[in-house]
């Protein structure tokens, strides 16, 4: 059973918030608290929480499920509903969590919202083209993995006191082997520690398997609304030159089944493999954009250091898509995509408007996020932050200094400003300059070369329009070449 007390300034109104109903610790100020429920409700709310002081309503468990139902309808709640439910102590709306949620709610405009990633390090076999940090274990502890990965949020959490998440996003590794239970206490525990926006968005990456997929009704009621499929390709022999344990047949019938459980759906697909064809590629592009779904995730294949593919590329074993081949791919899947409805936002993912990823949007509009798990990075108070990749010497570091931080670096401005741009101009939408030059304090003038720009701009490679910055399509598959020639500002 949760009991606490706390003081919070809400809409200023202090409110005493006990393990049931919200009370106004000065009455006379109560129905100035616009906004709330509170305000012709508080004498029942208090005579609940008075006649049953620490009563016990309901499993942690339920009362998130309950806030989380509220936010996500857009805080639309039975004002009726909630006053008899708390006349008669069940807290529905008027308990101490909901009480938490509110006062972040409210307070949301003062500071921007988190991104928090969760890494889950574990698969069934390691992919040969794979260099994230992802590990093939005989077993895995699952009461010792939740309480290490509680403990690492906790730490975060007390860092960034008042902030509220605007997405979740679970990655690995493959975190559809994570029991449903465990997601379920990390997604309560993260609402605990900060609150949600009222529509945020929770993404999990699944395999497509049969034994996963049949986990994802599960996944759902546990708090996940948004899910990304590893599909990789519709081609049987594609997927045995990847590496993948499914087939395409069992992959489909995952993307179904996720398309009956989540209103929001992602999928993976690789491209520019070796001897792959214009025409072969158009013919599985067409295919997967008839499966209707709202985002996209297109990547062309890349031969990663540390991984199998690179070894088998030294040995001959086969030989990558050359630059032209990957070029006229790119071009391909621009004008596919397009023609359909789901422009690149950024260079490698595709949404219908409105269903871009807020999560990585984070990432590349430079935002805060936290970083939990082994491996995980993190930005947050002018800080990078990484976990310990290994997942044994995460656990070893939680259990010694309460968190998994291996590396914390402060990040000086110019630095900053670097890395926003790098990651800015990744989007179509591109960077707006004055933005930047408010929040660090650069110049614009000392943050791009402008003479580099001008030369590429009449190349039609890119495009600065008063104070923003853009990188036009023709420019996006020279983007790596592009950058280093227009930001004038050195990482430190």
């Amino acid at each position: 059973m949760l009991e606490f007390a706390a003081t919070r300034e809400l809409v200023g109104v202090a409110l005493r918030i006990t393990g049931k109903c919200i009370i106004p610790d000065q009455r006379s100020n109560a129905d100035s608290a616009a906004g709330l429920i509170v305000r012709p409700q508080h004498r029942l709310a208090q005579q609940a929480a008075t006649a049953r002081p620490g009563i016990h309503v309901g499993s942690l468990a339920d009362n998130h499920r309950r806030i989380l139902r509220i936010f996500n309808s857009g805080l639309r709640h039975d004002v009726a509903g909630s006053e008899r439910a708390c006349e008669k102590g069940e807290g529905l709306l008027w308990d101490g969590h909901f009480a938490l949620y509110m006062a972040l709610y409210m307070n949301n405009a003062k500071t921007p919202d988190l991104a928090l990633y969760i890494h889950w390090p574990f698969c069934i076999s390691k992919c040969p083209y794979c260099d994230f940090n992802s590990h093939v274990r005989d077993s895995v502890d699952t009461k010792q993995w939740q309480t290490a990965m509680l403990a690492d949020m906790a730490y975060e959490a007390a860092l960034l006191p008042g902030r509220r998440l605007d997405s979740i996003f679970f990655g690995g590794g493959t975190p559809s082997l994570m029991p449903p239970a465990l997601v379920a206490a990390l997604i309560e525990a993260a609402a605990e520690h900060w609150g949600f926006a009222p529509d945020i968005e929770i993404t999990l990456e699944a395999n497509p398997s049969s034994v996963e997929a049949a986990r994802f009704a599960d996944l759902a009621g546990a708090g996940v609304n948004r899910v990304s499929l590893g599909l990789q390709s519709l081609d049987d022999a594609a997927l045995e030159f990847l590496g993948r344990a499914h087939d395409v047949a069992e992959g489909l019938a995952a993307l179904e089944t996720a398309q009956s459980v989540f209103d929001r759906i992602s999928f993976d697909l690789i491209y520019a493999l070796p001897e792959q064809t214009e025409a072969n590629w158009r013919a599985e592009l067409e295919r997967a954009l008839s499966f209707g779904t709202d985002h996209l995730s297109l990547y062309q294949l890349t031969i990663e250091e540390g991984t199998r593919f690179a070894s088998d590329v030294r040995k001959g074993v086969f030989k990558p898509a050359d630059d032209d081949s990957g070029a006229d791919l790119y071009a391909l899947t621009q004008e596919m995509t397009n023609a359909f409805g789901l422009p690149a936002y950024e260079i490698s993912n595709h949404a219908k408007p409105g269903h871009e990823s807020r999560h990585n949007l984070t990432y590349w509009r430079y935002g805060d996020y936290v970083g939990i798990g082994p491996g995980a990075h993190g930005r947050r108070l002018n800080q990078a932050t990484q976990r310990h990749t290994k997942p044994e010497n995460f656990l070893s570091g939680v259990a010694r200094n309460g968190h998994g931080i291996r590396e914390e670096e402060t990040l000086g401005q110019t630095e900053q400003v670097a890395e926003a741009l790098l990651m800015g101009l990744r989007l179509a939408e591109g960077i707006d300059l004055a933005a930047l030059e408010k929040r660090f304090g650069v110049a614009q003038n000392e943050m791009i070369d402008t003479k580099a720009v001008s030369h590429l701009e009449s190349l039609a490679y890119l495009e600065r329009n008063s104070n923003r910055l853009t990188i036009l399509p023709k420019g996006m598959p020279l983007l790596d070449a592009i950058l280093p020639e227009i930001i004038a500002l050195a990482a430190a």
